[in-house]
């Protein structure tokens, strides 16, 4: 398997950013629903922290760890990515936007404060 530099970078950047998407940002929180809760908690100093609790037994609860996990997702989004990108010439396209979108991000955690 012959593959290009760029396809290795957008590779990396769309399974960062899908990544992202199911197990951070809010508009997937329905997804996580199911199988997570998070509830508010707080420390001795009076700040708030968020704690995920996992639900369920079985594969409800091995889904919760899967979607709790950065780490976790991203190994298995990067087998999904890799896969349907040597394989389906048509989604090529659809993982480059999810790229782009990743290095907009990337950029964006970069230079906020």
């Amino acid at each position: 398997m012959y593959m290009m530099w760029m396809d290795l970078f957008i590779m990396i950047f769309a399974t960062f950013r899908i990544t992202r998407l199911v197990v951070n940002d809010s508009i997937t929180s329905f997804l996580r629903n199911p199988f997570l809760e998070i509830s508010y908690m707080e420390d001795e100093n009076g700040q708030l922290f968020e704690q995920t609790v996992i639900k369920g037994k079985g594969i409800r609860r091995w889904i919760g760890e899967l979607l709790s996990c950065y780490w976790c997702f991203g190994i298995w989004c990067s087998l999904f990515v890799v896969l349907v990108y040597v394989n389906v010439d048509q989604v090529q396209i659809v993982f480059l936007i999810f790229a782009v979108a990743g290095v907009a991000s990337f950029i964006q955690s970069m230079v906020s404060d």
